[in-house]
C-alpha cells in the first residue's frame, strides 16, 4: 500500500467510527419510541400507516406471535414478488419489452430478495424491467433489511427486560426501521451518488454506433499528388461503423443506495458495483463501503444503549473490527503479492485481474472484505479472479456466519449467539452457572445459540457434497479440481448465509442451483431468525441477577479475545477440511 492507500483507508475507518455512537444512539431512540429530529415529520406518517394497516402500536407480542407475524409478512412479500416476476411483460415501465421470468428463476429470485440474500442467477439489465427493479426488488431491499433489524431489537429487549412475556411489536419495529432509518439515509445517499455520476432515469436503452478507425496502406493523395492530411497534419484515416452497442439505462441510484445500506447487494447491472453506472468514482466507492458497514457497526452502540451498558457494545465492535482489519490485511497481502504464473514470466506487481483500475488493489480489497464480512454481497471486482488465498478471505468471512458486522440485524444477533456460547463455555471452565448481562444462560439459550450458529454451516457442507455427486451440478462447473470445489462451496456459503455474491465460472441458473439454492436461502434466513426470537422470549422471562465477584466481566478486553477465539475455533473445526480441499490446495498447487 502506498501513502495514498493508507490515507484513504485511515480516513474511511475514522469516519465510520465517528458515526457509530451518534447513529447507534439515534437508532436506540427510534426503537424505544423516543423523540428524534425526524419525529415532527415522520410521527404523523407513522400514525397514518398504523391506522391504514389496523396496527395498535401499544400492543406487544410474545416471541411466538412475533415470529409468526414475521414469517407471514415475509411469505406475503415472497408471493407478491413472485407474481410480479412472472407477469413482468404485462406491467408498465418495461421499455425494452423484456419477457417474464421462468418460474424456476422467479422462485429463486423472490426467495433471494425476501431473505435479504439478493443472489442473482441472471443479469439485471438483460432480464429485469424498471418496474421489477423498483417495485419488486428495491421494495424488498427495504423491508428485508428492516426485518433483520427488528429481530435483533427483539433480542436486545430480551436481554434488557425482566420477567416479561413480551419482546415488542413486529409491525412497529418494521415500520420504524423503514421510516426513520432506511428511507431517509437511502434518499440522501442516492442524491450523493447521482452527484458522482450514478444514473437515474427511465429512458430506453441507448443504441450507439461502434466505430473503428482505418489507416490506409498507401497515403491518400489529391489530384496534384500531394498527400492528404487531417487537421493535425497526420496522414488521412477513415472512420467506419462496424456495428452498434446497446447501453443500458434505468433508475440505478435509488436502488444502489438501499442495496448497500440494507446489506442487500443485488446489482442493477450484472457487473454490480464494478459497473461505472453504479460506482463511477473513488468517492462513490468509499461512500458505498460506508453504507455497507454503517448500520451493522452502529447497532453495537444501539445494543449498549438499550441494555444500559455501552461498554458491552464497544466490546462487540472491537471483536468485529479486529476480524475485519485482519481479513483486509490478508487479502491485501495476497493480491499485492501477485500470481506465480505471471512472476515466472518476469511480470512483477499485484494481481489486477478482475479489478477496476480506478479503485486499485487497496480500494478493491476494502470493498470485498466489507461486502462479505457483512451479508451485502455487492462486488466491485470479480471474486473468481482473486488469488487462491485472496479468495479464501471472503469465503471464510461468510462461513464464519456473517458475524464480522454481518447483515443489518442478522450480524449482531449471530454475534450475540457466539457471545452466549463463549459465556457458557467459560462458565463450565470455572464451575459457575454462566450469566450474560444479568441473565442466566441455560440449556434453552444454548440450544438456540447452537442452531443459530451451525444451521447455515452444516447446510453448506451437505449441499456442497450433494453438488459434487450430482451430474447436472458438476456439469455447471466451468473449472475442474480445487477451484471448481471453491466455486461450489462459495455459492452455497453465499446463499446459506444470505450474502449473494458469487465466484464466476459456475452456471448458477441451472435448476439444481436455483432450487437447492432457494432452500439454502430459506433455511439460512429463517431457522436462525426463529431461534433468536425464541431465545429473546426465554431471556425476557428471566429475572435479573446482579453481578458478583464470580461473574465473568463481558465488557473488557479478555472477554473480547476469548470471544474471538471461540469464533475462530468453531469456524476452523467446521470448515477447515472443506477449505483445505479448495482454496488451500489451489494455493499449494500454485493457482493451477
Amino acid at each position: 500500500m502506498n501513502a495514498s492507500d493508507w490515507l484513504q483507508t485511515g480516513f474511511f475507518f475514522t469516519i465510520l467510527l465517528f458515526l457509530v455512537k451518534p447513529f447507534g444512539l439515534f437508532m436506540a431512540k427510534v426503537y424505544q419510541g423516543d423523540r428524534t429530529l425526524l419525529s415532527p415529520l415522520l410521527v404523523p406518517c407513522e400514525k397514518v400507516l398504523y391506522r391504514i394497516c389496523g396496527v395498535n402500536k401499544d400492543e406487544e407480542m410474545g416471541w411466538q406471535r412475533y415470529a409468526a407475524t414475521m414469517l407471514l409478512f415475509n411469505l406475503a412479500g415472497f408471493a407478491v414478488l413472485f407474481a410480479l416476476l412472472i407477469t413482468q411483460h404485462l406491467l408498465p415501465l418495461n421499455p425494452q419489452g423484456l419477457p417474464p421470468f421462468s418460474w424456476q428463476l422467479a422462485f429463486n429470485t423472490a426467495v433471494s430478495f425476501t431473505t435479504n440474500t439478493n443472489w442473482q442467477a441472471y443479469s439485471g439489465e438483460a432480464v429485469a424491467s424498471y418496474f421489477t427493479q423498483m417495485v419488486g426488488l428495491a421494495v424488498h431491499n427495504f423491508v428485508s433489511a428492516a426485518t433483520g433489524m427488528a429481530i435483533v431489537i427483539a433480542l436486545i429487549r430480551g436481554f434488557s427486560r425482566r420477567k416479561s412475556s413480551f419482546i415488542g411489536n413486529f409491525w412497529v419495529d418494521l415500520s420504524r426501521g423503514t421510516l426513520y432509518i432506511l428511507l431517509p439515509l437511502a434518499l440522501v445517499a442516492a442524491l450523493i451518488l447521482v452527484s458522482q455520476g450514478v444514473i437515474q432515469n427511465f429512458s430506453p436503452y441507448q443504441t450507439v454506433p461502434l466505430v473503428q478507425t482505418i489507416s490506409y496502406d498507401k497515403p491518400q493523395v489529391d489530384d496534384a499528388g500531394k498527400p492528404l492530411l487531417n487537421a493535425n497534419g497526420n496522414p488521412l484515416t477513415e472512420t467506419v461503423v462496424v456495428g452498434e452497442v446497446s447501453i443500458p439505462m434505468g433508475p440505478v441510484a435509488s436502488q444502489e443506495a438501499i442495496k448497500e445500506l440494507g446489506t442487500n447487494g443485488g446489482g442493477f447491472f450484472n457487473a454490480n458495483s464494478a459497473h461505472p453506472f453504479e460506482n463511477p468514482t473513488p468517492l462513490s466507492h468509499l461512500l458505498e463501503i460506508l453504507l455497507i458497514l454503517l448500520i451493522p457497526a452502529s447497532l453495537t452502540a444501539t445494543f449498549g444503549s438499550m441494555v444500559g451498558n455501552s461498554r458491552q457494545g464497544w466490546t462487540l465492535l472491537a471483536v468485529m473490527l479486529l476480524l475485519l482489519l485482519t481479513s483486509f490485511g490478508v487479502l491485501q497481502w495476497a493480491e499485492t503479492s501477485g500470481t506465480p504464473q505471471l512472476t515466472q514470466l518476469g511480470i512483477e506487481g499485484g494481481n489486477m485481474e478482475g479489478k477496476e483500475v480506478r479503485f486499485g488493489i487497496a480500494g478493491t480489497s476494502l470493498f470485498e472484505v466489507a461486502t462479505t464480512a457483512t451479508s451485502c454481497g455487492a462486488v466491485a471486482a470479480m471474486h473468481d479472479s482473486l488469488t487462491p488465498i485472496g479468495g479464501l478471505v471472503p469465503l471464510s468471512l461468510m462461513l464464519l456466519g456473517e458475524i464480522v458486522f454481518g447483515g443489518v440485524g442478522s450480524g449482531l444477533y449471530t454475534m450475540l449467539a457466539f457471545a452466549v456460547i463463549a459465556v457458557f463455555v467459560s462458565g463450565l471452565m470455572i464451575g459457575r452457572t454462566p450469566e450474560y448481562l444479568g441473565k442466566k444462560i441455560e440449556v434453552r439459550e444454548m440450544w438456540m445459540a447452537i442452531i443459530t450458529i451451525l444451521s447455515s454451516g452444516v447446510m453448506v457442507l451437505i449441499f456442497s457434497g450433494i453438488a459434487m455427486i450430482t451430474p447436472s451440478a458438476v456439469a455447471a462447473m466451468a473449472n475442474p479440481g480445487a477451484h471448481g470445489l471453491s466455486e461450489v462451496l462459495y455459492a452455497f456459503a453465499s446463499m446459506a448465509n444470505n450474502n449473494g455474491s458469487a465466484f464466476a465460472g459456475l452456471n448458477a441458473s441451472v435448476d439444481f442451483y436455483t432450487l437447492l439454492g432457494s432452500l439454502a436461502m430459506l433455511i439460512g434466513r429463517y431457522v436462525p431468525a426463529v431461534a433468536i426470537l425464541a431465545m429473546a422470549g426465554s431471556l425476557a422471562g428471566k429475572k435479573y441477577i446482579p453481578p458478583s465477584l464470580g461473574t465473568l466481566p463481558t465488557d473488557r478486553a479478555p472477554f473480547a479475545l476469548w470471544l474471538t477465539l471461540v469464533i475462530l475455533i468453531v469456524g476452523a473445526l467446521t470448515f477447515f477440511p472443506a477449505l483445505a480441499l479448495g482454496p488451500i490446495v489451489e494455493h499449494l498447487l500454485g493457482g493451477q
